[in-house]
């Protein structure tokens, strides 16, 4: 089994060195927590809320266009929607909200807001949990990637008293099944491994693994996120205790010198310290957002943009703002739809537009 070394970092360097060069890129984004409502029960989850107050949890119709007009100011390109695995399983609640508002079910309201951002220009990529292959077509139409964490391969971890012991969705099976459908589909999608949950090494070697077998059947996988766990106040893992830098570190130069050099490898930067994840290997730092929180991890806010573009310079990287589609699925026939080009192309210009500022102040 592959250990975290200066050996190991240095390959993992070279990789990344190799492919990306000093590019180290982000995508601006708005976050919309669609609906916060989930039927899985997650130990470590902050996100998840109890079905009370149905239209508390859940983004109205009028919220969403103020996020997304808010998006456009600030000069966004990416408009991440995000939600609980089945929200309508067993909420009758919940699906009667989305009748009120002129929606049959969550896919069809999800429909309706990426159309809404494509309409201001934002590019929707979508993570809505488990989705069945109807599903998954229907809203390839209208996202230009879509993503749904892996988080682990372990079924020790879906054991009683385990993180994913009271969430169905979080069976590795299951999860590993819709990424496969995703590829046969030919949508880019983004993944990743949570890291610190109680997963041992051999386990997130297996994840990483498990995750380089779908990308060599189907080439889909755009990016991984090695996301370390946070513990979030007020849930049954509020005391659990978070995993080290190297721990961190060793996951990442474990998925850069396992996965293939076209697929990016991501960390949050607000999730942890981004010396040690670039000195192990990373070229990427997923979304950051001008105008919403990380709903996600609400503790911990977003870096200043400038602030994280000099600290970047210092170690030899350079900030880049990119789109949430990699280049090579658009520049490749039969992963966008067709429909979604223009906008894509428009997306292109308008961001190097408003972001070339940060990659002259990296080269600074």
């Amino acid at each position: 089994m592959t250990r975290f070394s200066p050996a190991s970092a240095r390959s993992a360097r070279a990789l990344r060195d190799g492919a990306w060069g000093s590019r180290l890129s982000f995508s601006p984004k708005v976050f919309l927590p669609v609906t916060r409502l989930c039927r899985n029960r997650c130990s470590y989850c902050s996100f998840r809320r109890d079905p009370t107050g149905l239209d508390q949890h859940t983004m109205s119709p009028a919220q969403v266009v103020e996020a997304l007009d808010a998006a456009v100011m600030a000069g966004c390109t990416e408009a991440l929607l995000c939600l609980g695995d089945t929200p309508e399983t067993g909420l009758p609640g919940y699906r009667a909200l989305l009748e009120s508002w002129g929606y049959a079910s969550t896919v069809g309201y999800l429909e309706a807001i990426a159309h809404m951002a494509l309409e201001r220009g934002l590019l929707p990529h979508t993570n809505a949990g488990i989705l069945s292959e109807a599903q998954l077509r229907r809203l390839r139409a209208c996202n230009v990637s879509m993503g749904l964490m892996l988080e682990s391969t372990s079924e020790r971890l879906c054991g009683p008293g385990g993180p994913h012991a009271r969430a169905r969705d979080k069976r590795p099976a299951v999860r590993l099944a819709m990424l496969e459908t995703a590829g046969r589909l030919r949508i880019p999608m983004t993944t990743g491994l949570l890291v610190g949950m109680g997963e041992t090494a051999a386990e997130r070697q297996d994840t990483i693994e498990a995750i380089a077998r779908l990308h060599a059947r189907h080439g889909h996988i755009q990016e991984v996120i090695v996301q370390p766990f946070r513990a979030g106040a007020g849930t049954p893992m509020a005391g659990a205790p978070e995993p080290e830098d190297a721990v961190i570190s060793e996951a990442i130069s474990l998925a850069r010198t396992t996965l293939p050099v076209e697929v990016s490898v991501q960390t949050p930067p607000n999730l942890g310290r981004l010396a040690p994840a670039w000195g192990a290997g990373i070229n990427d730092l997923g979304g950051i957002s001008p105008v919403t929180p990380d709903f996600i991890n609400p503790g911990h806010p977003w870096p200043e943009l400038v602030a994280l573009a000099d600290e970047a310079a210092t170690l030899g990287a350079r900030l880049e703002a990119r789109l949430p589609v990699y280049a090579r699925f658009v520049e490749t026939p039969g992963w966008l739809d067709p429909a979604l080009r223009p906008v894509v192309e428009a997306a292109a210009v308008q961001q190097r537009e408003r972001w070339a500022w940060l990659g002259a102040r990296g080269a600074a």
